[in-house]
């Protein structure tokens, strides 16, 4: 969450922040006064405390009916005590609700608007010209099960929509990639984790996953533990309540995990092929960085994810997200988007987020102030470096050959045993 402070000593930047969002500006409001309410019934309970502490000293020295005058109003200040702490109390827990209801604050310079308010930072290759090469470009669906790739039908029937089978070359090409994605992040010096895939609640809310967006997210009620979407959770969890020793620089992890989303909300989006399921494989960069270092960690990610993109040799273009789109716990979002022929369009493949110190407050992750003797919240970012499936759709149409065989980009051969073609089973 952010921090109260700010809110208390800027509330007009935190409303801003909220309509650009798309979100209701009176949350703040409502904060302001639990916290006003919380911190007056705290003074007065402290107040009457001491009274209390005093009054039961001259009780104990009192005696005869001095003392059972003293004793009845001990009685009444004792209710009154309970009654302020109570008060205090429940106005904490207002002011803790309201507090999870605000996003992070928009950073400086974000676009304002909905999905499609993006701005375009940079166009990165040119699409194919497939009318100049003599032929129509087939979707990844058709190429995926010529090649005998992808089975639609067979994940249909055995778990339902959204769900499918990578069979042979597709399940090559799903370790190819995410090998070439770990290799990439180790060079880069990011420490390698497997995870958990499932945590528990407190982890998930730490997160920033159960708040506007908690119908995404898979339960599994007996044992109150939720599948993660992204390893992104898992590894923001991984130094929750402790204090981080960042003298040296930022921690830098990367983790290979699969991911499960509900797609709710989705319903009529991307039903055919493997663009948007239920279940993919991806690998995730995550960081725990100084707030004054977030913004040139934030540039280092998205480097990295065009890292993964030039060596695919995909078309793409660079987004800064707005505002409306960007979820939660980010105070900034850029997203990778790599062109898809047969819709015409640039579909997002990779985001990377700056948290700032969103996600750390609430896993109450710190480090020393560099400045003085207490901690403060740290911050944490993400970058995806690739996925599973959407890669291959964009693998798939872009490479494709006339005779339906696909080429192979040279980065993605080693992992493939040298295959510089992929074509169907013999």
């Amino acid at each position: 969450m952010i921090d109260i402070r700010d809110l208390r000593a800027d509330p007009e930047r935190v409303r801003v922040s909220q309509r650009a969002r798309g979100e209701d500006p009176s949350v703040v409001d409502e904060v302001l006064a639990a916290d006003e309410t919380h911190r007056s019934s705290l003074a007065q309970y402290e107040t009457a405390r001491a009274e209390q502490k005093a009054f039961g000293k001259q009780v104990a020295q009192a005696a005869g009916e001095e003392k059972q005058a003293l004793l009845a109003q001990v009685k009444g200040l004792a209710e009154q005590v309970k009654a302020l702490q109570a008060r205090a109390a429940e106005a904490e827990s207002a002011c803790e609700q309201g507090m999870r209801r605000i996003g992070n604050i928009v950073a400086e310079g974000v676009p304002v608007g909905g999905e499609d308010d993006y701005t375009v930072l940079e166009t990165v290759g040119t699409p194919r010209d497939f009318a100049a090469e003599g032929f129509e470009p087939r979707d990844h669906l058709w190429l995926g099960e010529h090649l005998g790739a992808i089975d639609m039908t067979r994940g249909a029937k055995v778990s339902g929509a959204r769900f499918y089978y990578l069979v042979g070359l597709g399940a090559r090409l799903e370790m190819a990639l995410m090998n070439l994605a770990q290799q990439i992040a180790q060079e880069e010096g990011f420490v390698p984790v497997v995870v958990p895939n499932l945590v528990r609640p407190e982890t998930m809310a730490g997160a920033g996953f159960l708040d506007e967006h908690a119908d995404e997210v898979y339960r599994l009620e007996a044992d109150d533990l939720y599948l993660i979407g992204t390893s992104e959770v898992a590894l923001a969890g991984l130094h929750a309540d402790e204090i981080l020793d960042l003298g040296d620089g930022p921690l830098r992890y990367a983790a290979t995990s699969t991911c499960y989303r509900r797609e709710a909300g989705s319903y009529g989006k991307d039903t055919k092929g493997i663009f948007r399921v239920h279940q993919f494989t991806k690998t995730e960069m995550f960081v725990y960085c100084r707030v004054e270092d977030a913004e040139a960690e934030h540039a280092n990610l998205l480097r990295i994810e065009r890292r993964m993109l030039d060596a695919l040799e995909l078309p793409y273009q660079v987004i800064d997200v707005a505002t409306g789109d960007l979820g939660g716990p980010a105070a900034r979002k850029y997203d990778c988007e790599a062109w898809v022929p047969t819709q015409g369009r640039y579909r997002e493949l990779t985001s990377t987020s700056n948290c700032t110190t969103f996600q750390a407050r609430r896993l109450g992750t710190r480090e020393r102030d560099p400045h003085g003797s207490s901690t403060r919240a740290v911050a944490t970012l993400n970058g995806t470096v690739a996925t599973s499936t959407r890669p291959i759709v964009a693998l798939l149409e872009n490479h494709q050959q006339a005779d339906g065989s696909v080429r192979v980009p040279e980065a993605l051969r080693p992992y493939l045993g040298g295959l510089d073609v992929l074509r169907p089973p013999s």
